[in-house]
């Protein structure tokens, strides 16, 4: 049996026990029980010449015969179950009052008196004429004269108790022998009736459950420290993550905690733009004719030229422009965004900048990125053609008019906005605001926000999409961590990117507003 099983059997039995413990107890034989108990049997043969013993040198029978060898028994008699025990529940004939008898072998009753009740409306059931309290001696089958005492159908709440007191004297046998224990002779229909022992300390059965749980427990504990077996849905073996760099940290992230939680899997990072992604992915799968461990991810969907590339929308992104500090512009219309890589504009000081000179740092072709800016922004216009390597100064035989340079990451068009004066780019949002040394550009007076895109108030966003090569299958590592990115843990971690998951736009399936 696997080390799940036991676990699973541990758990079980753990609900099962003290379940069953508490129905036994409260509903079976528990649920109707009297109980009763010897607090006291003792004799005080030796103490009756003492000079202390004073009246109980005196103490006599009714007839005037003196207590030669006297004897104190104290009986408790309690209801021990969790319900009423009435008067008619007490296992004798409707003509019997007596419900209780206590028998003493060798000693026969000289006085007997009941006492602490723990209520004071019980006293009305002990009337010695009608209701069945009473005492006598007899001689038992044994030939041993016995005492009897004769206690009425007391009704009694859950809790109730009283006691008896009975006063007896040694008759017969060796007068320094220990007398014989006292019996309990009684029945309660549908129910028990049971000795029972002083509750002072903790009860031996909620000490065996304590530890019967605790060992649950630790056992429990120990499956889980030991059990190596890899968690639900868990996959091995190595797959490789590759394509836009837009989404690049969220899979850094997601694949590191996947590869925590299943210790057999290992990821490859591999992103340098949608374009080159998907270019890999394609060559994978020609080369291993199936499946291949690699998953391409894309700002936007697939150019109609890869057929067997299948698309699933996992995020809806955003993405802002990025100006560095000593433009002095922190929003834009789309218009004037438009003319700025029309090279309409070539200063800031012409839309009410500082008076810098406009530089404009790009993705290069194949990346998602510049192909949403290009389709959502520039309404479908491509990008002119550089001019510039280092994005400060014009190439030899570059196009005039405002420098334009390329970035192959999304990190290094970060950089170079941030460290060339008058710069211009784009870049995923996430990766825009964890920066501080450039300003996250406005669009018409919208900031980046999920609620603005979704309201079609701020154009700049796109669905991101995982590929793979044909139809993983559904062990394998590619298709256990495309499930992970749709559950709690990989929503998390895309949400706190500043994406939003799929599944929590109105039209899921098409991830877009």
């Amino acid at each position: 049996m696997d080390l799940d099983l036991w676990a699973l059997v541990l758990s079980i039995v753990g609900i099962g026990v003290p379940v069953f413990a508490f129905l036994w107890e409260f509903f079976f034989v528990g649920r109707k029980r009297l109980g009763y108990r010897v607090q006291m049997d003792t004799t005080v043969m030796d103490e009756m010449s003492t000079k202390l013993a004073g009246v109980l040198t005196r103490m006599k029978r009714e007839n005037g015969t003196a207590l030669v060898n006297p004897s104190f028994v104290l009986v408790r008699v309690e209801n021990d179950g969790a319900t009423t025990i009435d008067s008619s529940d007490y296992q004798v004939i409707p003509e019997v009052k007596a419900g209780i008898r206590i028998m003493f072998p060798g000693r026969t009753v000289s006085g007997m008196v009941v006492t602490e009740l723990s209520k004071p409306d019980l006293r009305q059931n002990f009337d010695e004429d009608a209701s069945g309290l009473s005492s006598r001696d007899i001689v038992n089958g044994a030939g041993e004269p016995t005492g009897v005492v004769d206690l009425p159908r007391v009704p009694l709440n859950r809790n109730d108790h009283y006691k008896v007191l009975v006063i007896l004297e040694r008759a017969g046998g060796e007068a320094d022998a220990k007398p014989k224990d006292p019996t309990v002779e009684a029945g309660i229909k549908g129910g028990s009736v049971r000795e029972t022992t002083s509750r002072t300390g903790v009860p031996r059965r909620a000490l065996a459950l304590l530890a019967f749980l605790t060992a649950v427990i630790v056992g429990l504990g120990l499956f889980t420290v030991f059990n190596e077996d890899s968690p639900l849905d868990c996959a091995t073996g190595t797959l490789r993550l590759t394509g836009s760099t837009a989404i690049e940290a969220v899979m850094r992230e997601a694949g590191a905690m996947y590869a925590d939680t299943c210790s057999g899997a290992s990821f490859g990072f591999d992103f340098h733009g949608s374009s080159a992604g998907l270019n890999t992915l394609q060559e994978a799968g020609n080369q291993a004719k199936a499946a291949p461990d690699v998953l391409a991810f894309s700002d936007g969907a697939k150019a109609d030229l890869q057929p067997q590339l299948l698309p699933r929308p996992v995020a809806f992104m955003l993405f802002t422009l990025v100006v560095n500090k000593d433009a002095g512009v922190g929003d834009l219309t789309v218009d004037q965004v438009r003319r700025l890589y029309a090279g309409q504009i070539a200063n800031w000081k012409d839309i009410g900048g500082n008076d810098v000179p406009v530089a404009l740092i790009s993705r290069k072709p194949g990346s998602g990125t510049r192909t949403t800016f290009q389709h959502q922004i520039l309404q479908g216009k491509r990008e002119p053609a550089t001019n510039s390597d280092n994005c400060r100064t014009r190439d030899k035989g570059g196009d005039p008019g405002v420098i334009r340079c390329e970035r192959d990451r999304t990190e290094d068009l970060l950089n170079g906005v941030a460290t060339t004066p008058g710069a211009l780019g784009y870049a995923e949002l996430g990766a825009a605001t964890r920066r501080t040394d450039l300003v996250v550009v406005r669009m018409d007076g919208q900031k980046a926000t999920l609620q603005a895109a979704s309201h079609g108030a701020y154009p700049f966003w796109e669905t991101e999409f995982a590929y793979t090569y044909q139809e993983p299958k559904a062990n394998s590592l590619a298709a256990s961590f495309l499930r992970y990115l749709t559950n709690q843990v990989g929503k998390d971690i895309i949400r706190s990117h500043g994406n939003r998951p799929c599944d929590e736009l109105e039209n899921p399936v098409l991830c877009r507003p």
